[in-house]
């Protein structure tokens, strides 16, 4: 199928009623809300189109399509990740297979039958896919890139897709205020599993500028946790009727706070160590809850791994885990605790555990740590959001 501009490029010539503007609206996508009350992010025709060049000018093997590729998208099209993924399948002219609703058997079927060649999902999938009794008796030998994001991956489940899909990965890091990615970690760096890189987000896609603030507003250097920050011009206008709200995301400079807590190293990968409102304050201590789950999630009997804080009365927050374990495993709090300080700081050790049958999910795939949260905070003054 022809690309978009080839398509463009053959139209007529005919004057139409009225020429899109950048500045148009193209669509009003929503947050998936996981910290607080979806926003409607204004996206414009502009926005979309610099976007789509950025893409097209970072001329790397990941990101190539040609007339033969196949694109899968499974993934929900009310956020980002799905419409992004959809528009570029367009934009690149491929075959593009959109299914009504993620299910593990149709996507295996489709991977065989389809001769899928790229595909988007997020780690959630990745895991119900790789777990699967099918799995490793899937032919995955047309998938040229399986693209993932829009959640936190533990490096033990990387591992574990890397060995059985056995194609090239990439990791692709953005939001919707961002019109998706905007960070992409490459196959290359996915190539040794033991290298710490596999925990970073990525590199900068071209024209797109990243940054670390402190909690003042200055600048951090590299190694440094604090606020992500993007500008770019590919990012929305604002948020629909919510002015203070898009005053405090996008500042006078342009720096979208993307409220991800994070850090540069110095070759300019990112690596996000978590949400803002994720982090727990116990006692005088910062705990992130991704370097907690990537520890729980090397333990053989763990599935899935969601840790928050809760109250407590000497320190203001302890560490809790809720842990999903593998069918047909079993583990103890003890035994977990055990596995946890050997790689953990005590302060970082949870100090109970929770064990459910799965953890709330919103329609895009992202743990919903505010329902967990709830029970323990209610009637307490700090927000739980």
């Amino acid at each position: 199928h022809p690309g978009l501009a080839e398509f463009l490029a053959g139209a007529a010539d005919t004057p139409v009623g009225r020429r899109p503007q950048p500045s148009d609206l193209a669509v009003q996508l929503y947050t998936s809300g996981t910290t607080g009350k979806p926003k409607g992010a204004m996206l414009t025709q502009g926005s979309f189109a610099v976007h789509l060049g950025n893409m097209a000018r970072a001329d790397v093997a990941w990101n190539r399509w040609s007339d033969d590729d196949v694109s899968y998208l499974s993934m929900p099209i009310s956020h980002i990740g799905g419409t992004g993924w959809g528009i570029w399948g367009v934009f690149y002219g491929s075959r593009t297979i959109i299914e009504r609703q993620f299910e593990i058997d149709a996507v295996f079927d489709r991977i065989e039958l389809d001769r899928v060649t790229k595909m988007f999902v997020v780690p959630a999938a990745m895991q119900m896919m790789v777990r699967h009794p099918r799995a490793r008796s899937i032919d995955y030998s047309s998938i040229r890139t399986m693209n993932y994001g829009a959640s936190p991956i533990s490096p033990a489940l990387l591992r574990e897709c890397v060995e059985v899909f056995g194609c090239g990965f990439t990791q692709m890091y953005g939001m919707t205020e961002t019109i998706g990615t905007v960070v992409a970690l490459p196959p290359e760096d996915h190539l040794d599993l033991d290298s710490p890189r596999l925990r970073a987000a990525g590199l900068p896609l071209p024209a797109v500028e990243l940054a670390i603030f402190d909690a003042d507003g200055g600048r951090l250097p590299a190694g440094e946790i604090g606020e992500v920050a993007i500008r770019s011009v590919a990012q929305m206008e604002g948020y629909w009727q919510l002015p203070a709200e898009t005053a405090r995301t996008i500042d006078a400079d342009g720096w979208l706070h993307t409220g991800d807590a994070g850090y540069l190293d110095q070759d300019g990968y990112l690596y996000i160590h978590d949400r803002i409102k994720d982090m727990i304050v116990t006692g005088a201590e910062n705990v992130y809850s991704v370097e907690v789950e990537a520890v729980l999630s090397d333990y053989p009997a763990v599935a899935e791994v969601a840790v928050i804080g809760i109250p407590n009365e000497t320190w203001g927050e302890e560490v809790a885990a809720f842990v999903v374990l593998r069918p047909g495993m079993d583990s103890t709090p003890e035994q977990l605790t055990g596995f946890a300080r050997e790689r953990l700081a005590g302060f970082k050790v949870p100090r109970s555990y929770h064990f459910v049958g799965e953890l709330p999910r919103n329609p895009s795939g992202k743990v919903v740590k505010k329902t967990l949260r709830a029970p323990f905070w209610e009637g307490r003054d700090r927000q739980v959001s």
